[in-house]
C-alpha cells in the first residue's frame, strides 16, 4: 500500500533535460563540446538514484558521480554499467569497494593517496583517477600552490594512473564574489604547473596544450550546475551538472536551457475541521485564528522532509488554490488554511509541483525559509514512496 503523500518522478523529463543541457553544451562549443558527468549523488538529490542513473545511462550519459564507494555500489548493484566517479574523501573507507565495483576514485588528499597506492598494490590492479586540486573552497583537495612539492609522491605511485584534474567552486551561484575568478585563475596556473611535472616524467614527448591534448592524457572538469550557466571558460572536457538534471536552476541564477522540474511532491486531506476565533492550532499555538477558519489536515511533516520553518510562510495547492500552511509542521502532518475553500477528505494536495494553473517550486519553497533548493529535495524522506513514470 501506498501511503497518501507520494512523490511521483518523470523519468521521461529528467532524460529530456540530460538531452538539453547536452544541445546547449554542443551549441556553446561546437565542434569540440565538453561531455557531460551526471551528478547522482546523495540519492540522486533525493530522486532516488537506482532508476535516475540507470535513466541517465539509456539516455546516453557514460560517466556518473557519486559521493562515496558505498553509494558507488549501490548503482552497480543496481545494475548501472556506465563509469561511475567517486568524489568523497577515501581516507577511512573500505577501499576493496573500488575495486569489486569499478569504480573511479577521487583523490584529494596525500593520505587517501598512499591508501590507494597499498589497495591497488596488494590486488595487483592499476587504478585510474581524478586528482582534486583546492583553489580557494578549503574542503577536500591538494592545494592549488603547493602542487610541486605534494604531487610528485602521487604521481610516481606506480599503481596510479591519472585520469583527469578537477576543482569545486565555493561561490558559482554568487555573481558578485570575485572568489568564482580567483579559484579560475589559481586552478588554470595549476594545470599548467601540472603539465610542467608531467611532462618531466615523459622527456623527450612533445608536450600539447589542453586544447589539444594527446589521447590518454588527463582531463579537465570544473563546472558544477551554476559555474555550467555563469562561464563557458570553465567547461573545459567535461562538466557536472547535479541540480539541472533534476529541472532546477540553481538560485539566483536564470537559464536559458528549457529544463523541466522532474519531482512533484502531493498528498490528500484526511480531515477538515472548523477553528473558532482565538482558538490556536498546533503545537506551541503559535496561530490563532483571527476569525472562524476552517483547517485542513494533511498526512506530511517534517519526518517525511517538511521544514519547520514552513508553518507561517509556506503554503500547499488545493483546488488550485494557495492554503497557507499554519500552526506547526508536526512530525506527521500540516495543517492548511483553507477558509473560504470547499475542500473535503481525500481532496488532492499539492506540496511541490503544478496545479490548476499554479504550481509551487522548489526554488520558492527555499526562498521561503532560507535555505537552497538541493536541501530541501536531499531531505524528501525515505518513508515517502517514490512512483517513477
Amino acid at each position: 500500500m501506498i501511503r497518501p503523500t507520494v512523490a511521483r518522478v518523470d523519468l521521461t523529463a529528467l532524460q529530456s533535460n540530460y538531452r538539453r543541457i547536452v544541445e546547449h553544451l554542443t551549441r556553446g562549443r561546437a565542434p569540440r563540446a565538453p561531455g557531460v558527468i551526471a551528478v547522482v549523488k546523495a540519492n540522486a538529490y533525493g530522486h532516488g538514484a537506482p532508476q535516475v542513473a540507470r535513466a541517465l545511462e539509456d539516455a546516453g550519459a557514460d560517466l556518473l558521480a557519486c559521493a562515496d564507494i558505498e553509494e558507488g555500489h549501490a548503482l552497480r548493484a543496481a545494475g548501472v554499467r556506465a563509469d561511475i566517479l567517486v568524489f568523497g574523501a577515501l581516507s577511512v573507507s573500505d577501499l576493496d569497494g573500488l575495486f569489486d565495483c569499478r569504480l573511479t576514485p577521487t583523490i584529494s588528499t596525500p593520505f587517501a593517496a598512499r591508501a590507494v597506492q597499498a589497495a591497488a598494490a596488494r590486488v595487483r590492479r592499476t587504478v585510474r583517477y581524478h586528482l582534486k586540486l583546492d583553489t580557494g573552497m578549503n574542503r577536500l583537495g591538494f592545494r592549488s600552490d603547493n602542487i610541486r612539492r605534494t604531487l610528485p609522491e602521487l604521481l610516481a605511485s606506480p599503481n596510479l594512473e591519472l585520469a583527469a584534474v578537477y576543482t569545486h567552486f565555493a561561490t558559482a551561484d554568487d555573481p558578485g564574489s570575485p572568489l568564482f575568478e580567483e579559484q579560475r585563475a589559481r586552478f588554470e596556473r595549476a594545470l599548467h604547473e601540472i603539465d610542467a611535472l608531467l611532462e618531466d616524467r615523459k622527456e623527450g614527448k612533445d608536450r600539447e596544450d589542453r586544447e589539444g591534448r594527446k589521447e590518454g592524457a588527463p582531463y579537465v572538469h570544473a563546472a558544477n550546475s551554476a559555474a555550467l550557466l555563469r562561464d563557458p571558460r570553465v567547461w573545459y572536457d567535461r562538466v557536472r551538472p547535479g541540480l539541472l538534471l533534476y529541472g532546477i536552476v540553481p538560485p539566483p541564477l536564470a537559464s536559458a536551457i528549457p529544463l523541466t522540474p522532474i519531482m512533484t511532491l502531493g498528498s490528500r486531506i484526511v480531515a477538515v475541521k472548523g477553528v473558532r476565533a482565538g482558538e490556536g492550532v498546533g503545537y506551541g499555538v503559535k496561530f490563532h485564528a483571527g476569525r472562524p477558519t476552517t483547517i485542513a489536515i494533511v498526512p506530511a511533516g517534517y519526518a517525511d522532509g517538511l521544514d519547520l520553518r514552513l508553518a507561517g510562510c509556506g503554503a500547499v495547492l488545493i483546488r488550485g488554490r494557495r492554503a497557507p500552511i499554519v500552526g506547526s509542521v508536526c512530525m506527521d502532518m500540516l495543517m492548511a488554511d483553507v477558509t473560504g475553500l470547499d475542500v473535503s477528505p481525500g481532496d488532492e494536495v499539492v506540496i511541490i509541483g503544478p496545479q490548476d494553473g499554479d504550481a509551487l517550486d522548489v526554488r520558492e519553497m527555499a526562498a521561503q525559509i532560507g535555505t537552497i533548493p538541493y536541501e530541501i529535495l536531499c531531505r524528501i524522506g525515505s518513508r515517502i514512496e517514490r512512483v517513477y513514470k
